[in-house]
């Protein structure tokens, strides 16, 4: 018997609905009543699933595009979405049709950013089919592309209408992909529910298993703790800040990578060394940051970084968006789900920190 769709609702000036469940995509059309045109934005892997849902519009009496985009980081570019107005351009396309965004979270980070500026704005729904997605980038309204200076440093703010979680597009990852979407479920444990880290912890393999049941309230509980703090603070003016735990540093990993990395194994290092901050600072107990590596390394995720590579990783944190001026802000822990903002670490704090995760160098 399959279980029934969960509905967790994201509260704001333009409240709206994460579904989570199994066969969301035939109620695709009813999330966008009145939109004669709608835009698919996918990237290649996912071809035969945009033809499914193209039959599906068309069966309902609206007419797909399809906005082919190049796959992962590669299409978050002004240029790519230059091309995908282009062809909004080119349809005719008006401010009653919508951008449905299908993919992982740099998909549906460009098709909300596509949206949001298209004729300032036009309806916007996402369909996450990787773990990333559903726990974190296609919800909260946050959509932008990356440049030479950073990631995500061009965006705007833009709920979606609806955010449809198809767990059964989940079973079509490969392993290194699910892993990496486990660690924005990890930040939700160690910065608002730790029940999260229990679940792990009595079984990864459970956790990873996108069929099973573990993994699916891991999503619904990621999912709820995103849905509280942005329905309080979409802007990031306040509390949301607390979601950006483990990214500093992850981030600067990226870019240093030339995001050849995937984003949740960057931000898992990024986890480690936040936690190592804290602990640093006092904040923290060993305990609780140690759990940071155990968790994550049991589910296969990266805890270590280059040695060589602070004087490099420090200039892209200065360009972090936390930054205030020339002051560098990091997200912290004061306790297992106490989240707090740390403006004074100094660059001697940070460099003696970050040999807490490198890499032996005999291991590099």
């Amino acid at each position: 018997m399959t279980a029934p769709t969960t509905r967790i609702k994201v509260a704001g000036s333009a409240p709206y609905e994460v579904l989570v469940g199994a066969g969301l995509l035939d109620g695709l059309p009813d999330t966008l009543p009145g939109a004669a045109q709608v835009a698919l934005v996918h990237a290649p892997p996912l071809s035969g699933l945009v033809d499914r849902l193209c039959e599906v519009l068309a069966a309902a009496g609206r007419k797909p595009l399809r906005l082919e985009v190049p796959d992962a980081e590669h299409g978050k570019s002004v240029a790519v979405a230059e091309q995908c107005w282009a062809q909004l351009g080119r349809a005719g396309f008006t401010r009653t049709d919508a951008v449905v965004g299908v993919g992982g979270g740099a998909v549906t980070d460009l098709a909300g950013f596509v949206a949001a500026c298209w004729l300032r704005g036009v309806r916007l729904v996402q369909v996450p089919t990787s773990l990333l997605g559903m726990v974190d980038a296609a919800i909260g309204g946050k959509t932008g592309v990356n440049t030479a200076a950073g990631k995500n440093l061009v965006g705007a703010f833009h709920p979606p209408a609806a955010v449809l979680c198809d767990l059964a597009t989940l079973a079509t990852l490969d392993a290194e992909e699910l892993t990496g979407g486990m660690a924005e479920v990890v930040k939700c444990g160690f910065i608002a529910d730790p029940r999260i880290l229990e679940l792990i912890e009595a079984d990864p393999a459970a956790a990873t298993d996108p069929a099973g049941p573990v993994l699916r309230e891991l999503v619904e509980r990621s999912v709820r703790v995103k849905a509280d703090v942005v329905g309080e603070d979409l802007r990031e003016s306040g509390r949301r800040i607390v979601l950006n735990y483990g990214h500093t540093l992850g981030h600067a990993i990226e870019r240093h990578e030339g995001y050849r990395w995937r984003h949740g194994h960057a931000v898992s290092v990024g986890l480690v060394y936040a936690a190592q901050l804290a602990r640093r600072r006092g904040l923290l107990d060993a305990a609780t940051a140690d759990r940071h590596t155990a968790v994550l390394s049991s589910v296969g995720l990266p805890t270590r970084y280059r040695a060589d590579a602070f004087d490099a990783l420090l200039p892209a944190m200065r360009l972090d968006k936390k930054a205030q001026g020339s002051t560098l802000r990091f997200v912290l822990l004061a306790g297992l789900a106490e989240p707090t903002v740390v403006a004074d670490l100094s660059e001697a704090e940070l460099r003696a920190t970050y040999l807490d995760v490198c890499v032996p160098e005999g291991e590099q």
